[in-house]
């Protein structure tokens, strides 16, 4: 399960961020469930995250930056042999943000063992990476990455194999993880393979159609009763699926609507595009509730009414159909997210998190805790009121004032040409 993830000089996010899983001490709000760890400890952990913010606030460069460090970990040893430095996106409004590194560390756990683990990517090579365990509760060093030192590599308490070979075939602009991971090496290709089993991303706008296929695919495999449920129980009037040929060596599905004179079958290209996109969102969502996965959902109502995306949110608070503690961030505009209809609240406080900008142009994230709402306060309401920043600083009509300004002055400048 991943606990905190801590980010900085990486796309608008320019001076460190956090977000963490972790519920806040003494915040006794349900929604967080006890995780065990070694050494006799525990750890009260959220089983998902909302983001939420005006539009280009930085609600997406969380997750993308989230994507950064997991493409960072598989990619840099394979991959970036071919670049030159290190291919990565530093705040691009302050030129002096160039030459700095880009700062990346996460907290997870794997069989009850905490981890953490980071690196700093700068322009031309990995500056710094390192690792911690806490098998007994206590830190243990094993990395300890600095490019600065004449000795790069140390390896504190010697815990680690294979040390000289691991030092020879890692390259500079590459992580010593990502090589450990392509090598198999037995100590350290767990922690790759969490990044490779993790922090899986979903656009609304990107990779719709291989989702859909995926799905597809599960349609003929063991969550295919569930995805049969999930669609039929979405209120969109399907009462089936079914896989069909779709040329040689192709395969489509098609969707049955119930109506009056029976079930009628709809070529896919025929589906509305929120029943495409809730279809293309099932298969990969059952598998990281089957895997216990984080994933990551950038705009969950980007295409699905609100009633869907609670629902999203919860399967992944309940126990039964989450038995494997899968998370889930998402970002979203939509602060009906924060509270059902009913008054109920759908997110506790700790589980929001808020993105602005400054007059900088960076980035900020924050949980809605640091607001102190009240227990009984209408958390849809005081968002949209602006009790908790996140939200645009557009007055009501603004819009509109700055059109009819806009036309006046332009039908001026016409007549001064003329």
């Amino acid at each position: 399960m991943l606990l905190r993830f801590r980010v900085g000089n990486v796309r608008s996010l320019r001076d460190e961020q956090e977000l963490s899983f972790v519920a806040p001490q003494g915040e006794e709000d349900g929604a967080a469930t006890e995780l065990e760890l070694a050494g006799g400890g525990s750890v009260a952990v959220y089983p998902l995250l909302g983001i939420f913010g005006a539009n280009a606030s930085g609600k997406s460069n969380v997750l993308a930056a989230l994507g950064d460090m997991r493409n960072a970990v598989l990619n840099s040893y394979a991959r970036w042999a071919s670049y030159d430095g290190i291919p990565r996106q530093a705040f691009a409004l302050s030129p002096k943000s160039e030459g700095e590194p880009s700062f990346f560390e996460a907290d997870f756990v794997i069989d009850s063992v905490r981890w953490t683990y980071g690196f700093e990517l700068g322009p031309s090579r990995v500056e710094a990476e390192w690792l911690h365990s806490y098998p007994r509760g206590r830190r243990q060093e094993w990395l300890d990455r600095d490019a600065s030192r004449a000795e790069v590599f140390k390896w504190p308490g010697g815990r680690v194999r294979d040390r000289a070979q691991l030092v020879r075939r890692t390259r500079p602009n590459a992580l010593l993880l990502s090589t450990a991971g392509t090598d198999n090496h037995p100590q350290l290709s767990p922690l790759f393979h969490w990044f490779r089993r993790n922090l899986w991303s979903i656009n609304p706008e990107a990779e719709r159609a291989q989702r859909e296929e995926f799905t597809t695919r599960e349609l003929g495999g063991a969550r295919a009763s569930r995805i049969q449920a999930l669609l039929q129980v979405a209120d969109l009037g399907i009462s089936g699926a079914a896989i069909v040929p779709d040329g040689p060596g192709r395969s489509t599905v098609k969707l049955t609507h119930r109506s009056a004179a029976g079930d009628v079958a709809f070529d896919w290209h025929e589906e509305s595009y929120g029943t495409r996109s809730w279809f293309a969102l099932l298969g990969p969502l059952l598998l990281a509730l089957d895997e216990g996965a984080v994933l990551l959902i950038d705009e969950l109502d980007a295409s699905l009414h609100s009633r869907f995306a609670a629902e999203v949110v919860r399967l992944f608070h309940d126990p039964d159909a989450n038995p494997h503690g899968a998370q889930l961030v998402f970002t979203s505009h939509d602060a009906t997210m924060l509270t059902t209809p009913i008054g109920e609240r759908l997110l506790e406080p700790g589980q929001v998190w808020l993105t602005q900008k400054d007059k900088d142009g960076a980035s900020e994230l924050h949980p809605l805790t640091d607001a102190d709402p009240g227990e009984d306060e209408d958390l849809t309401k005081s968002y949209l009121a602006g009790a908790f920043g996140g939200v645009p600083a557009l007055l009501e009509g603004q819009i509109a004032r700055r059109l009819r300004a806009a036309r006046t002055t332009g039908a001026y400048d016409e007549v001064g040409q003329d």
